[in-house]
């Protein structure tokens, strides 16, 4: 009994920790302050702490939800979760291009949109929270790790990977300075070009499983 009670803890453990991996990649909060920064530039540091806790705390409450329902969506609609696989790692392959070459995601925010961000004052809902930290990539693969997780076990260590990420996604937001000082514009390049390796590879995978799983379903 004792040693199907290590088993299953360790499985748990694992499957938290490959879902807390694959989130912190896919949200990237070292990629994030290249357009957090820029967007915050004029601010007050209170201003942009505020902002940061803001924009976090609806990432996360948007990334709990589609957790809970992501499922009904998909059997509302019809989707099957191999499709969603294939799609989402299409785009998350696109989105690791651009961290390859150290560059904000378009599928987060585009150039013209921190530009005319940075006349508006809710920046923290967008581009901030959605899509920077929330975009189609992020929701899609939420939705995959739910749909993998075996038992509501499996599902509570999604739940936590997905509140560990945005803790510490709050905590680069709000000491973005000292990180970008501390790290260097090379620093945070190169952070970004190898989360983007990992990515790739992880996107690959998934593009993989979801064309074999349709491939035998036939």
């Amino acid at each position: 009994m004792a040693i199907e009670t290590l088993e299953m803890t360790s499985s748990l453990m694992s499957y938290f920790i490959f879902s807390f991996i694959s989130l912190l990649i896919i949200v990237s909060p070292i990629g994030a302050l290249f357009a957090f920064i820029p967007l915050t530039s004029s601010m007050t540091f209170e201003e942009k702490n505020l902002i940061a806790k803001r924009a976090v705390l609806l990432a996360s409450l948007l990334s709990i939800f589609f957790a809970i329902s992501g499922t009904l969506i998909l059997d509302m609609f019809g989707v099957r979760v191999d499709s969603l696989r294939i799609a989402g790692g299409i785009l998350l392959f696109t989105i690791s291009f651009d961290m390859l070459q150290a560059r904000t995601s378009r599928e987060s925010i585009t150039e013209k949109e921190i530009d005319a961000s940075l006349r508006r004052d809710d920046i923290w809902i967008f581009p901030v929270a959605l899509p920077m930290l929330t975009g189609p990539a992020t929701i899609a693969t939420i939705i995959l790790l739910i749909k993998g997780a075996i038992s509501f076990d499996y599902k509570i260590m999604v739940i936590l990977a997905i509140l560990l990420t945005f803790a510490i996604t709050l905590f680069v937001l709000t000491h973005s300075w000292r990180i970008s000082k501390f790290m260097g514009y090379t620093g945070m390049m190169v952070t970004t070009r190898l989360l983007g390796l990992f990515l790739a590879a992880l996107a690959v995978e998934m593009i993989i499983n979801g064309v074999w799983n349709i491939y035998n379903s036939l």
